[in-house]
């Protein structure tokens, strides 16, 4: 393993900053980044050269100090074994873990193309004499029969609708589906509107 290189920065905005100025200033390979949990601190790894660690990371801290709040920044030339197993922890989102085991494809490939012969398609001539089959006089609907059937079919979704909904409005002192009056007019305008009134007194 490289040098390893760190930048913590309390928000994503400036580590991605950080990550940013940090792989166009050096020859530095960007690991990937780790949420902390709470706290909202992000750690940015790089892996490269020391020297090019150092300036990635001192030009990745400049850079987002300039956004938000740089936590900590550590840099270690020589990291020891099985401290890649922290790097390329499954918290690391990014370029992932060079050491998993990449699974090959399993489909066989073969060098024939695979060419089979179909029987009993039909031709293309075949298929346009069925176009111009003869259509009884009885099956043809004129455009006004078309157009009455779809409006009655949307007249009955449109009513079923606002039944499933409970959106039919009605006259909310009467009740009555009958009376012109809706929620909000005038309570005049109300078919039974004076024989609940004298009810009342």
């Amino acid at each position: 393993m490289q040098a390893l290189g760190m930048i913590e920065t309390v928000g994503l905005a400036a580590a991605i900053e950080a990550a940013d100025t940090a792989v166009k200033s050096a020859n530095v390979a960007l690991v990937g980044y780790e949420l902390t949990k709470g706290g909202g601190m992000v750690t940015v790894k790089f892996e490269g050269d020391v020297g090019a660690v150092k300036a990635a990371v001192e030009a990745g801290v400049i850079a987002a100090e300039r956004i938000g709040k740089v936590f900590s920044k550590h840099i270690i030339p020589r990291p020891g074994n099985g401290v890649d197993k922290v790097v390329y922890s499954n918290e690391t989102v990014g370029q992932g873990n060079p050491y998993k085991e990449h699974k090959p494809n399993t489909v066989e490939h073969s060098t024939s193309l695979g060419l089979a012969e179909v029987k009993g398609v039909p031709s293309l001539e075949d298929t346009a004499s069925d176009f111009n089959a003869e259509v009884p006089e009885e099956a043809l609907l004129t455009d006004k029969q078309i157009m009455e059937e779809n409006q009655s079919f949307l007249e009955d979704a449109g009513e079923a609708d606002e039944e499933r909904n409970g959106l039919i409005e009605v006259c909310n002192i009467c009740n009555d589906p009958k009376c012109p009056r809706r929620k909000g007019d005038l309570k005049s305008t109300c078919i039974h509107y004076k024989k609940l009134r004298r009810n009342a007194q």
